[in-house]
Protein backbone atom coordinates (compact mmCIF):
# COMPACT_ATOMS: atom_id res chain seq x y z
CA UNK A 1 0.00 0.00 0.00
CA UNK A 2 0.95 3.95 -0.63
CA UNK A 3 0.83 5.98 1.84
CA UNK A 4 -2.71 8.12 0.38
CA UNK A 5 -4.90 5.07 1.26
CA UNK A 6 -2.82 3.92 3.95
CA UNK A 7 -5.05 3.74 7.43
CA UNK A 8 -2.33 4.56 9.39
CA UNK A 9 -1.27 7.30 7.48
CA UNK A 10 -5.10 8.54 8.03
CA UNK A 11 -4.72 8.37 11.30
CA UNK A 12 -1.79 10.24 11.70
CA UNK A 13 -3.59 13.29 11.04
CA UNK A 14 -4.13 13.15 14.77
CA UNK A 15 -0.58 13.49 15.32
CA UNK A 16 -0.61 17.48 13.89
CA UNK A 17 -1.25 18.16 17.48
CA UNK A 18 2.51 16.70 18.58
CA UNK A 19 4.41 18.92 15.88
CA UNK A 20 5.32 22.64 16.00
CA UNK A 21 2.53 23.43 13.00
CA UNK A 22 -0.05 21.83 15.03
CA UNK A 23 0.70 24.08 17.92
CA UNK A 24 0.57 26.89 16.24
CA UNK A 25 -2.77 26.45 14.77
CA UNK A 26 -3.96 25.49 18.47
CA UNK A 27 -2.57 28.77 19.77
CA UNK A 28 -4.92 30.96 18.56
CA UNK A 29 -7.44 29.43 21.03
CA UNK A 30 -7.16 29.70 24.44
CA UNK A 31 -4.66 27.37 26.37
CA UNK A 32 -6.73 25.13 28.65
CA UNK A 33 -6.37 25.65 32.11
CA UNK A 34 -4.53 23.38 35.20
CA UNK A 35 -8.11 22.72 36.28
CA UNK A 36 -9.47 21.73 33.11
CA UNK A 37 -6.25 19.91 32.41
CA UNK A 38 -6.42 18.19 35.95
CA UNK A 39 -10.81 17.21 35.13
CA UNK A 40 -9.50 15.39 32.10
CA UNK A 41 -6.74 13.03 33.34
CA UNK A 42 -8.87 12.44 36.19
CA UNK A 43 -11.78 11.27 33.68
CA UNK A 44 -9.36 9.52 31.56
CA UNK A 45 -7.81 7.56 34.72
CA UNK A 46 -11.62 6.85 35.64
CA UNK A 47 -11.82 5.40 31.67
CA UNK A 48 -8.52 3.86 32.01
CA UNK A 49 -9.02 1.96 35.69
CA UNK A 50 -12.53 1.11 34.11
CA UNK A 51 -11.19 -0.52 30.90
CA UNK A 52 -8.63 -2.48 32.88
CA UNK A 53 -11.38 -4.14 34.88
CA UNK A 54 -13.98 -4.77 32.37
CA UNK A 55 -11.34 -6.29 29.71
CA UNK A 56 -9.96 -7.68 32.29
CA UNK A 57 -9.23 -12.01 31.45
CA UNK A 58 -11.13 -13.87 34.51
CA UNK A 59 -10.98 -17.32 33.53
CA UNK A 60 -8.65 -19.68 35.58
CA UNK A 61 -6.93 -20.73 32.51
CA UNK A 62 -6.45 -17.64 30.99
CA UNK A 63 -3.62 -15.56 29.50
CA UNK A 64 -3.29 -11.67 29.84
CA UNK A 65 0.45 -10.51 29.33
CA UNK A 66 2.71 -7.84 28.06
CA UNK A 67 6.39 -7.84 27.81
CA UNK A 68 9.02 -6.32 25.71
CA UNK A 69 11.19 -9.51 24.05
CA UNK A 70 13.95 -9.69 21.93
CA UNK A 71 13.86 -10.25 18.61
CA UNK A 72 16.15 -9.44 15.86
CA UNK A 73 18.74 -8.02 17.86
CA UNK A 74 16.43 -5.19 19.82
CA UNK A 75 13.27 -5.14 21.92
CA UNK A 76 9.94 -5.61 20.79
CA UNK A 77 6.43 -4.86 22.54
CA UNK A 78 4.47 -7.66 22.54
CA UNK A 79 0.78 -8.97 24.40
CA UNK A 80 -0.88 -12.49 24.64
CA UNK A 81 -4.49 -12.83 25.50
CA UNK A 82 -7.02 -15.08 25.77
CA UNK A 83 -9.24 -16.80 27.94
CA UNK A 84 -8.33 -20.11 27.70
CA UNK A 85 -4.56 -21.55 27.10
CA UNK A 86 -5.53 -24.16 25.06
CA UNK A 87 -6.90 -22.45 22.55
CA UNK A 88 -5.64 -21.72 19.24
CA UNK A 89 -2.60 -18.25 18.97
CA UNK A 90 -3.49 -16.10 16.69
CA UNK A 91 -0.33 -13.65 16.08
CA UNK A 92 -1.91 -10.69 14.85
CA UNK A 93 0.07 -8.31 11.84
CA UNK A 94 -0.87 -4.86 12.28
CA UNK A 95 -1.36 -2.65 9.17
CA UNK A 96 0.39 0.70 8.63
CA UNK A 97 3.18 0.63 7.74
CA UNK A 98 3.50 1.20 11.57
CA UNK A 99 -0.47 1.47 12.52
CA UNK A 100 0.43 -0.74 16.21
CA UNK A 101 -3.08 -2.47 17.22
CA UNK A 102 -1.84 -2.72 21.19
CA UNK A 103 -3.31 0.93 21.68
CA UNK A 104 -6.79 -0.31 21.06
CA UNK A 105 -6.85 -3.93 20.49
CA UNK A 106 -7.55 -4.14 24.05
CA UNK A 107 -11.31 -3.60 23.25
CA UNK A 108 -11.05 -4.85 19.48
CA UNK A 109 -9.71 -7.66 20.38
CA UNK A 110 -12.16 -9.24 23.33
CA UNK A 111 -15.03 -10.95 21.22
CA UNK A 112 -11.84 -13.12 19.58
CA UNK A 113 -10.77 -13.95 23.21
CA UNK A 114 -13.11 -16.99 24.09
CA UNK A 115 -12.15 -18.62 20.57
CA UNK A 116 -8.58 -17.91 20.33
CA UNK A 117 -5.30 -16.39 22.15
CA UNK A 118 -4.52 -13.51 20.20
CA UNK A 119 -0.73 -11.90 20.42
CA UNK A 120 -0.35 -8.34 18.73
CA UNK A 121 3.27 -6.88 18.28
CA UNK A 122 4.42 -3.63 17.67
CA UNK A 123 6.47 -3.99 15.08
CA UNK A 124 9.64 -2.72 14.19
CA UNK A 125 9.75 0.92 14.16
CA UNK A 126 5.99 0.99 15.72
CA UNK A 127 4.31 1.73 19.06
CA UNK A 128 5.91 0.60 22.17
CA UNK A 129 8.70 -0.85 19.97
CA UNK A 130 9.92 2.79 18.69
CA UNK A 131 9.45 4.24 22.18
CA UNK A 132 12.03 1.17 23.39
CA UNK A 133 14.69 1.85 20.32
CA UNK A 134 14.10 5.27 19.27
CA UNK A 135 14.34 6.22 15.66
CA UNK A 136 17.80 5.12 15.39
CA UNK A 137 17.04 1.77 14.33
CA UNK A 138 15.07 3.44 10.98
CA UNK A 139 17.56 1.88 8.39
CA UNK A 140 16.93 -1.50 9.55
CA UNK A 141 13.33 -0.92 8.96
CA UNK A 142 12.87 -3.19 6.09
CA UNK A 143 10.24 -5.25 4.38
CA UNK A 144 12.59 -8.42 4.89
CA UNK A 145 14.04 -7.24 8.07
CA UNK A 146 11.04 -7.21 9.72
CA UNK A 147 9.75 -10.65 7.75
CA UNK A 148 12.63 -11.80 9.49
CA UNK A 149 11.37 -10.56 13.29
CA UNK A 150 8.11 -11.78 12.90
CA UNK A 151 9.35 -15.43 12.07
CA UNK A 152 11.69 -15.07 14.98
CA UNK A 153 8.09 -14.07 17.23
CA UNK A 154 6.49 -17.22 15.59
CA UNK A 155 8.90 -19.69 16.61
CA UNK A 156 9.37 -18.27 20.01
CA UNK A 157 5.86 -18.54 20.61
CA UNK A 158 5.36 -21.62 18.98
CA UNK A 159 7.87 -22.74 21.69
CA UNK A 160 6.71 -20.91 24.72
CA UNK A 161 2.79 -21.25 24.57
CA UNK A 162 3.58 -25.01 23.64
CA UNK A 163 2.10 -24.92 20.29
CA UNK A 164 2.94 -27.10 16.81
CA UNK A 165 1.26 -24.21 14.83
CA UNK A 166 0.04 -21.14 14.97
CA UNK A 167 -2.34 -18.95 13.01
CA UNK A 168 -1.10 -15.95 10.98
CA UNK A 169 -3.35 -13.12 10.00
CA UNK A 170 -2.53 -9.43 8.50
CA UNK A 171 -3.99 -7.08 8.19
CA UNK A 172 -3.72 -4.64 4.95
CA UNK A 173 0.23 -4.13 5.20
CA UNK A 174 0.20 -6.82 7.22
CA UNK A 175 -1.47 -9.16 5.01
CA UNK A 176 1.96 -8.00 2.57
CA UNK A 177 3.79 -8.78 5.83
CA UNK A 178 2.04 -12.19 5.98
CA UNK A 179 2.18 -13.40 2.52
CA UNK A 180 6.72 -13.21 3.20
CA UNK A 181 6.54 -14.73 6.57
CA UNK A 182 3.93 -17.67 5.71
CA UNK A 183 5.93 -18.02 2.16
CA UNK A 184 9.62 -18.28 3.96
CA UNK A 185 8.42 -20.61 6.85
CA UNK A 186 5.35 -22.70 6.26
CA UNK A 187 6.13 -25.46 9.13
CA UNK A 188 5.31 -22.56 11.59
CA UNK A 189 1.35 -21.62 10.60
CA UNK A 190 -1.12 -23.55 10.20
CA UNK A 191 -2.76 -21.34 7.63
CA UNK A 192 -2.36 -18.06 6.58
CA UNK A 193 -5.75 -15.45 6.93
CA UNK A 194 -5.16 -11.89 4.73
CA UNK A 195 -8.05 -8.93 5.55
CA UNK A 196 -7.72 -5.97 3.73
CA UNK A 197 -5.73 -8.15 1.78
CA UNK A 198 -3.32 -6.48 -0.57
CA UNK A 199 -2.73 -7.99 -3.67
CA UNK A 200 -1.15 -5.33 -6.39
CA UNK A 201 -0.13 -2.30 -5.35
CA UNK A 202 1.06 -1.01 -8.42
CA UNK A 203 -2.78 -1.81 -9.62
CA UNK A 204 -4.14 -0.86 -6.69
CA UNK A 205 -5.48 3.02 -6.67
CA UNK A 206 -6.64 2.67 -10.04
CA UNK A 207 -9.21 -0.17 -8.99
CA UNK A 208 -9.90 1.49 -6.27
CA UNK A 209 -10.94 4.42 -8.15
CA UNK A 210 -13.32 2.28 -10.57
CA UNK A 211 -14.82 0.65 -7.92
CA UNK A 212 -15.28 4.25 -5.84
CA UNK A 213 -16.61 6.10 -8.74
CA UNK A 214 -18.90 2.93 -9.74
CA UNK A 215 -20.09 3.28 -6.06
CA UNK A 216 -20.74 6.94 -6.00
CA UNK A 217 -22.68 7.05 -9.08
CA UNK A 218 -24.83 3.90 -7.68
CA UNK A 219 -25.51 6.01 -4.77
CA UNK A 220 -26.37 9.15 -6.36
CA UNK A 221 -23.78 10.46 -4.46
CA UNK A 222 -23.00 13.86 -6.77
CA UNK A 223 -20.86 15.31 -5.02
CA UNK A 224 -18.87 12.01 -4.34
CA UNK A 225 -19.11 11.57 -8.24
CA UNK A 226 -18.14 15.40 -8.96
CA UNK A 227 -14.89 14.97 -7.00
CA UNK A 228 -13.71 11.71 -8.57
CA UNK A 229 -14.56 13.13 -12.17
CA UNK A 230 -12.23 16.32 -11.32
CA UNK A 231 -9.01 14.28 -10.05
CA UNK A 232 -9.94 11.60 -12.80
CA UNK A 233 -8.01 8.33 -12.23
CA UNK A 234 -4.63 8.05 -10.86
CA UNK A 235 -1.79 7.74 -11.19
CA UNK A 236 -1.70 11.69 -9.92
CA UNK A 237 0.87 14.61 -10.10
CA UNK A 238 0.39 15.50 -6.35
CA UNK A 239 -1.05 14.02 -3.00
CA UNK A 240 -4.28 15.84 -3.50
CA UNK A 241 -5.83 13.15 -5.93
CA UNK A 242 -5.41 10.13 -3.66
CA UNK A 243 -6.71 12.14 -0.81
CA UNK A 244 -9.81 12.35 -2.30
CA UNK A 245 -9.66 8.96 -3.20
CA UNK A 246 -8.80 8.42 0.74
CA UNK A 247 -11.48 10.81 2.21
CA UNK A 248 -14.88 8.67 -0.31
CA UNK A 249 -12.80 5.10 0.19
CA UNK A 250 -13.49 6.24 4.20
CA UNK A 251 -17.00 7.50 3.49
CA UNK A 252 -18.34 4.62 1.74
CA UNK A 253 -16.42 2.05 4.15
CA UNK A 254 -18.35 3.89 7.27
CA UNK A 255 -14.33 4.25 8.44
CA UNK A 256 -14.51 7.65 9.61
CA UNK A 257 -16.14 6.64 12.81
CA UNK A 258 -13.74 3.99 13.24
CA UNK A 259 -10.50 5.55 12.67
CA UNK A 260 -11.42 8.52 15.40
CA UNK A 261 -12.20 5.96 17.50
CA UNK A 262 -9.12 4.36 16.94
CA UNK A 263 -7.48 7.52 18.96
CA UNK A 264 -10.34 7.58 21.99
CA UNK A 265 -9.95 4.00 22.72
CA UNK A 266 -6.22 4.67 22.75
CA UNK A 267 -6.38 7.62 25.20
CA UNK A 268 -8.54 5.27 27.26
CA UNK A 269 -6.11 2.40 26.96
CA UNK A 270 -4.82 0.56 30.33
CA UNK A 271 -1.84 1.53 31.24
CA UNK A 272 -0.79 3.81 28.36
CA UNK A 273 0.28 7.20 28.60
CA UNK A 274 0.69 10.10 26.70
CA UNK A 275 3.66 9.55 26.02
CA UNK A 276 2.55 6.16 24.43
CA UNK A 277 0.39 7.48 22.22
CA UNK A 278 3.12 9.88 20.37
CA UNK A 279 5.10 6.70 20.19
CA UNK A 280 2.08 5.43 18.39
CA UNK A 281 1.74 7.98 15.79
CA UNK A 282 5.15 8.90 15.79
CA UNK A 283 5.75 5.22 14.80
CA UNK A 284 2.84 5.35 11.84
CA UNK A 285 5.29 8.23 10.27
CA UNK A 286 8.68 6.72 10.52
CA UNK A 287 7.34 3.28 8.89
CA UNK A 288 5.20 4.71 6.42
CA UNK A 289 8.41 7.02 5.37
CA UNK A 290 10.43 3.88 5.38
CA UNK A 291 8.05 0.69 3.90
CA UNK A 292 5.48 2.75 1.71
CA UNK A 293 8.30 3.26 -1.16
CA UNK A 294 9.27 -0.43 -0.88
CA UNK A 295 6.10 -1.49 -1.32
CA UNK A 296 5.46 0.56 -4.46
CA UNK A 297 6.20 -1.91 -6.84
CA UNK A 298 4.80 -4.96 -5.32
CA UNK A 299 2.89 -6.69 -7.64
CA UNK A 300 0.83 -9.74 -7.90
CA UNK A 301 3.69 -12.05 -8.94
CA UNK A 302 5.09 -10.59 -5.85
CA UNK A 303 2.47 -11.84 -3.52
CA UNK A 304 1.02 -14.79 -5.34
CA UNK A 305 2.26 -18.21 -6.98
CA UNK A 306 2.61 -21.28 -4.38
CA UNK A 307 2.06 -21.53 -0.75
CA UNK A 308 3.32 -24.71 1.03
CA UNK A 309 -0.28 -24.25 3.77
CA UNK A 310 -3.71 -23.06 3.69
CA UNK A 311 -4.29 -19.07 2.71
CA UNK A 312 -7.50 -17.74 3.79
CA UNK A 313 -8.75 -14.14 2.73
CA UNK A 314 -11.66 -12.55 4.47
CA UNK A 315 -12.59 -8.84 2.85
CA UNK A 316 -14.89 -6.41 3.25
CA UNK A 317 -17.48 -7.25 0.44
CA UNK A 318 -17.25 -3.61 -0.17
CA UNK A 319 -13.25 -2.52 0.30
CA UNK A 320 -12.10 0.12 -1.75
CA UNK A 321 -8.81 0.53 -0.02
CA UNK A 322 -7.33 -2.70 -1.00
CA UNK A 323 -10.01 -3.33 -3.17
CA UNK A 324 -12.26 -6.73 -3.18
CA UNK A 325 -11.81 -7.70 -6.81
CA UNK A 326 -8.08 -8.04 -6.43
CA UNK A 327 -8.05 -9.94 -3.31
CA UNK A 328 -10.75 -12.14 -5.27
CA UNK A 329 -8.31 -12.35 -7.80
CA UNK A 330 -5.33 -12.97 -5.47
CA UNK A 331 -6.92 -16.27 -3.80
CA UNK A 332 -7.73 -17.53 -7.81
CA UNK A 333 -4.24 -17.06 -8.72
CA UNK A 334 -2.52 -18.99 -6.24
CA UNK A 335 -2.16 -22.54 -5.43
CA UNK A 336 -1.97 -23.53 -2.00
CA UNK A 337 -3.08 -26.91 -0.30
CA UNK A 338 -6.36 -24.77 0.31
CA UNK A 339 -7.27 -21.58 -0.25
CA UNK A 340 -10.96 -19.45 0.35
CA UNK A 341 -12.07 -16.41 -0.22
CA UNK A 342 -15.20 -15.37 2.00
CA UNK A 343 -16.91 -11.49 2.18
CA UNK A 344 -18.56 -9.70 4.90
CA UNK A 345 -21.35 -7.93 3.52
CA UNK A 346 -21.62 -4.15 4.70
CA UNK A 347 -18.33 -3.80 5.28
CA UNK A 348 -15.25 -2.58 3.94
CA UNK A 349 -11.34 -2.28 4.49
CA UNK A 350 -11.82 -2.49 8.13
CA UNK A 351 -14.09 -5.38 8.54
CA UNK A 352 -11.86 -6.96 11.08
CA UNK A 353 -12.73 -4.34 13.37
CA UNK A 354 -15.66 -2.99 12.70
CA UNK A 355 -17.36 -5.99 12.01
CA UNK A 356 -15.45 -8.54 14.98
CA UNK A 357 -18.27 -11.24 15.38
CA UNK A 358 -18.91 -11.81 11.92
CA UNK A 359 -15.29 -11.67 11.20
CA UNK A 360 -14.34 -14.22 14.26
CA UNK A 361 -17.32 -16.14 13.33
CA UNK A 362 -16.39 -16.31 9.38
CA UNK A 363 -12.48 -17.20 11.46
CA UNK A 364 -13.62 -20.05 13.28
CA UNK A 365 -15.70 -22.02 10.26
CA UNK A 366 -12.43 -21.50 8.34
CA UNK A 367 -10.16 -22.74 10.53
CA UNK A 368 -11.88 -25.67 11.83
CA UNK A 369 -11.11 -28.79 10.91
CA UNK A 370 -12.88 -31.18 7.82
CA UNK A 371 -15.46 -33.31 8.82
CA UNK A 372 -14.47 -37.04 8.86
CA UNK A 373 -15.41 -39.46 6.25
Amino acid sequence: MTKHVCASVIVCACAAMWTPAGMSVRAQTAAPSQADLEKLFRVLSFVRDRNARDYAIATPDGIDEGRYVAIGGIEQWITIRGEHRANPVVLFLHGGPGDATNPYGYAAFRPWLSSFTVVQWDQRGSGRTLGKTGPAIAETITIDRLAQDGIELADMLRRTLQKDKIVLVGHSWGSILGVFMARARPDLFSAFVGTGQVADSTKNYAVAYDALLAKARRAGEAVAVSDLERIGPPPYANGQGYQVQRKWSNFFEGADMFIASMFGLALDAPGYTVHDIGDWLDGQVLSAARLVPQTRTIDAKALGGTFALPVLVIQGAEDFTTPTSLARSFVDSIHAPRKAFVTIPDAGHFAVFMKREAFVRELVTLLAPPPSR
